[in-house]
């Protein structure tokens, strides 16, 4: 199937408040009141989520393969942050996305995520033969 509406170089943002169960300490992934890395990547693949999301045919999504990601600077309870992707490579299924993600004082992680698209139907009957 050709997915000739997925282009180089489209973008989606997607921003959140950070609360206190999007902290490491509430998350488990540390011991202070700051955004967790898991919940600042899991925004970052949620935009590229919903980016593919919106152009696939209704009967594929996208699923998440691997993410690569550097977390540079803290951000506190209550602060805006945004998860920019930009999709950088498209290699048959395979897409590659460019993450920047920012609170309101300025960059707070980077990196990449891949993402594969699938037959819905077809993965899931494979998730639940398991």
């Amino acid at each position: 199937m050709d997915f000739e509406n997925l282009k180089v170089g489209l973008s989606n943002t997607e921003e959140m408040t950070v609360e206190e169960k999007d902290t490491a300490v509430s998350m488990g992934s540390g011991s202070l009141k700051v955004l967790a890395t898991p919940t600042m990547i899991c925004l970052a693949e949620k935009s590229a989520a919903d980016l593919v999301e919106r152009i696939l045919p209704p009967e594929f999504t996208s699923v998440g393969i691997s993410v690569n990601v550097e977390h540079i600077s803290p951000t506190p309870v209550g602060m805006k942050i945004f998860a920019e992707v930009k999709l950088a490579n498209i290699d048959g299924k395979k897409l590659t996305f460019e993450i920047s993600v920012k609170d309101e004082r300025g960059e707070i992680g980077k990196g990449t995520h891949e993402r594969f698209i699938v037959n819905r139907e077809k993965f899931q009957e494979k998730a639940n033969g398991k």
